[in-house]
């Protein structure tokens, strides 16, 4: 089904469900009920009820919807007149307001839409009758503000799904049931890899040891696949003073973005300005670039940082590693001359087509992200600029024969780019990598280069991101492994497993030994049944178990079990570690 008509069908379902409510709990205050991407929504005030409706009634209000449903109803169309429509809606409070909204705005006519004894404010499209609706479920229960405002009153919001036939339907529950599974929160939690304390702020992240452990061989990875391509490793500051941010132009299209100002004037009165925490670091490798002339020989320039960087979110939308306030950007600026950044935009795409295929993201989806015409106020840049930086792009991914999709409206507030989303286990898209051309920030902060011929030239800048945020990539990696990492990733990459006390001393040898070759290994050593400690390591997802017991000892062997249950019987213990040390060189999944 095109998505036009499944949106359709999606929409039909969202009222199918607000008329089974209202017949069940007539005295409900109704709001709105879109079709979104997978599903639908709709928002009720059920302030008014004496009981609290909850994912326990959904059997009842599923029950209630197919009753409808059957009746073949048909979706009846009206226009009425704003006295009308005050009078049809006077006791929906809601709808009330967004007939007063809408007369603002110049309307004097309402679409409102009927499906047996239930009507709605509603512009369309729908079904044609009830039994178009095909097969639906109620997915779950939710707070939501009305028009997404803390400031107004909190509704709750019931989410569904609907597909043409039932056969739809099952494949999505069960690809949702799988993605429940690889929940990186509830991995985190149960793997004690990650907390977001609310204490600390909402949005923060606190890396555990063992996700510490995962990110660090990133980092290690990142850094030297970096100096082999002539990247400079870069730090700068937290913060940085407003003129900074004026002059890149994120305080006039970033600012709902950026946390509040520091007013430096609060501490000393002689020290006149605000500080921003920073939300990128373009603007402070600019200006690293720009503390003393540049010759046209050094170019091109490539500085990269693991930089630490801080953007607002609302509360509502924070999600686990995935959508967070602070966090890890692998960020990396690229300044050169004209005649050399399409080669740079090649490199680089090279360059994330193999740090993507190392983590087991094979499968990539290319976007040529552009303005909105229309809504030229959120850039900065001529016309003119813009115009060849989406014409460069698109002409590099065209020369490379890449199918793509145009994202109007996706670029940056500086510049189009090239987007990578790589496609996980799931077949779900996680925003990586990003190359952004800028022909702008170069102009607004004065940077050049003297050329060939001793004047002055305007350098190009190329923003690029390959894994995207440490958090966020860390998270897909997470849902894309179900927390079973790779044994070069793996937070703990062997246990040592003792069958009983006797074999203590020999354990410890062999951890020793594994230490001394920069494994990391954990002696479990706990009074406890060893079959309750290999289910243990089972479930920490460890890689390796290392049995060892008085056969073993005399023979300077270990019993290998691999994560999975699957048992690789009795091996010398140099055969071990050879055999974990290509795993880890190779980075392979075992």
């Amino acid at each position: 089904m095109e998505n036009k008509n499944l949106e359709t069908l999606r929409h039909s379902c969202s009222h199918l469900l607000a008329a089974a409510i209202m017949e069940l709990w007539p005295k409900t205050k109704l709001a709105i009920g879109p079709a979104i991407e997978n599903g639908f929504y709709y928002d009720f005030d059920f302030s008014e009820l004496p009981e609290k409706i909850s994912e326990t009634d959904f059997p009842k209000i599923e029950a209630k919807m197919e009753e409808l449903k059957k009746k073949g109803l048909p979706f009846e169309k009206k226009t009425v007149s704003l006295s009308e429509a005050k009078d049809l809606f006077k006791d929906q409070p809601y709808k009330l307001e967004l007939i007063e909204d809408l007369t603002k705005e110049g309307e004097n006519e309402f679409s409102t839409y009927k499906i047996g004894d239930f009507l709605d404010l509603c512009a369309g499209p729908h079904v044609e009758k009830s039994t178009d609706i095909g097969a639906f479920k109620l997915l779950s229960i939710a707070g939501a503000y009305w028009r997404g405002t803390e400031k107004n009153k909190m509704l709750t919001r019931i989410y569904g799904t609907c597909f043409p036939i039932q056969k739809e339907l099952d494949d999505y529950l069960n690809f949702l049931k799988e993605a429940e599974k690889r929940d990186h929160r509830q991995i985190g939690k149960d793997l004690d890899l990650y907390s977001v304390d609310e204490y600390v702020g909402p949005g923060l992240v606190l890396w555990h040891p063992k996700l510490s452990a995962v990110r660090e061989q990133i980092e290690l990875y990142w850094r030297s696949e970096h100096r082999k391509r002539g990247y400079q490793y870069v730090y700068t500051p937290h913060v940085g003073l407003g003129n900074l941010w004026k002059t890149s132009g994120h305080l006039q299209t970033f600012k709902e973005g950026l946390y509040p100002p520091m007013a430096m004037e609060l501490k000393n009165k002689e020290e006149v300005g605000n500080y921003y925490i920073k939300p990128m670091s373009c603007p402070f490798h600019i200006r690293i670039y720009k503390s003393r002339p540049r010759s046209y020989r050094e170019l091109p320039i490539r500085y990269c940082e693991l930089g630490n960087v801080y953007r607002y979110e609302e509360s509502g939308v924070l999600h686990g590693l995935l959508r967070v306030r602070g966090f890890t950007q692998d960020d990396a600026h690229i300044i050169c001359r004209e005649d050399q950044f399409e080669k740079e935009i090649n490199d680089v795409l090279d360059f994330a087509l193999e740090i993507n295929a190392v983590f087991g993201f094979n499968k990539l989806n290319v976007y040529l992200s552009l303005r909105d015409q229309q809504e030229k106020e959120k850039y900065v840049g001529e016309s003119e600029i813009w115009d060849k930086a989406e014409k460069i792009l698109r002409e590099i991914l065209e020369r490379r024969k890449v199918s793509y999709k145009e994202d109007v409206g996706g670029a940056k507030f500086y510049g189009p780019a090239i987007d990578l989303k790589a496609v996980d286990a799931l077949g779900r898209e996680w925003q990586g990598t990003t190359i952004q051309l800028d022909f702008n920030l170069p102009q607004r902060f004065g940077i050049t280069y003297i050329g060939e011929d001793g004047k002055e030239h305007t350098p190009v800048m190329i923003h690029r991101t390959l894994l995207g945020s440490m958090e966020r990539f860390v998270g897909t990696l997470i849902e894309q492994y179900g927390g079973a990492f790779p044994v070069w990733l793996a937070p703990m990459q062997a246990k040592i497993i003792p069958v009983s006390e006797k074999s203590a001393d020999y354990a410890q040898i062999v951890a020793s030994k594994l230490q001394k070759n920069d494994i990391r290994v954990e002696l479990d050593d706990r009074n406890e049944r060893m079959q309750a400690k290999i289910r243990d390591a089972e479930r920490e997802k460890v890689p390796y178990m290392l049995i060892v017991g008085p056969k073993e000892a005399e023979s300077a062997s270990v019993s290998v079990r691999v994560r999975g249950e699957k048992d690789l019987g009795s091996m010398a213990f140099d055969d071990f570690l050879a055999l974990i040390k290509e795993d880890i060189v190779k980075k392979r999944q075992i």
